[in-house]
């Protein structure tokens, strides 16, 4: 019961840290656009690279890809790509004592989230030419392609009979005879896809003493829905629809 109470305490002040997240950029953008003059453009595109951590992907969630083009100093439209791992809340890894090899008990299938993304990104303070720190509002849509890979087990059925195959709670009843996980690769040669959609809001902060180059972070909210439930565990109930927080470190280049 506590349980229950803690997550929709989490939900509620998570949906009002958006709700004054998307206030307060809309807010200062227009202060923003309305006190600046017309300065020349210093660049007109960049492409930046970068590490994703989420709330979803364990340790390291993924990659990210970006290429935007200016419309106006104000404003860029961009095309992006991320490739991530999604996690299910109730994943423990456990060790088999004899191999030494982790797995974890109940999970039936990997999910990696492919998400192709058109955003506008709004300059909310802009630098100086050679110094200091711009801060963009980011928001971002597009097909949400969701990669679905078998979870791959070494499963001791006898001292003579070990056979890898994909986790299955009616036959695999038995967690201490899970040898370990099977190789990823050939996981990943058995998935099957799973369309939906994506949609990210965002801040991203940038650094950088030269005008062709990049770096910083951006900082947000993603959300990702398919029209049924992905089975990810076979011993919790799963979803449909997964939000996450992110962090993602980039750096590239401008010209």
């Amino acid at each position: 019961m506590i349980n229950i109470y803690l997550t929709v305490a989490n939900r509620l002040l998570t949906s009002l840290f958006f709700l004054i997240f998307s206030l307060s950029c809309t807010s200062a953008f227009g202060q923003f656009y309305s006190e600046q003059t017309d300065d020349d453009l210093l660049y007109r595109r960049e492409f930046v690279y970068g590490l994703n951590f989420n709330t979803n992907g364990g340790l390291l969630g993924g990659v990210m890809f970006k290429h935007a083009r200016v419309i106006n100093k104000f404003m860029f439209h961009s095309f992006s790509l991320e490739i991530v791992n999604v996690k299910h809340p109730k994943e423990t890894r456990y060790q088999n004592i004899s191999t030494g090899s982790s797995y974890v008990p109940g999970k039936r299938n990997y999910l990696y989230m492919v998400r192709p993304q058109y955003g506008r990104e709004f300059v909310l303070f802009q630098k100086a030419k050679e110094q200091g720190v711009q801060v963009n509002w980011i928001t971002a849509i597009g097909p949400g392609i969701g990669v679905v890979s078998p979870y791959l087990i070494d499963y001791n059925y006898n001292n003579d009979l070990i056979r890898t195959e994909q986790y299955d709670p009616n036959t695999h009843i038995n967690f201490d005879r899970i040898l370990g996980t099977g190789r990823i690769t050939e996981s990943i040669a058995k998935s099957k896809i799973k369309l939906g959609g994506s949609f990210k809001t965002s801040l991203s902060f940038e650094f950088g003493t030269f005008k062709n180059n990049v770096t910083g972070f951006e900082a947000g909210f993603m959300l990702d829905a398919f029209t049924d439930k992905v089975e990810i565990m076979a011993t919790n109930e799963n979803r449909s629809v997964y939000t996450s927080a992110f962090l993602t470190f980039f750096y590239g280049t401008r010209k």
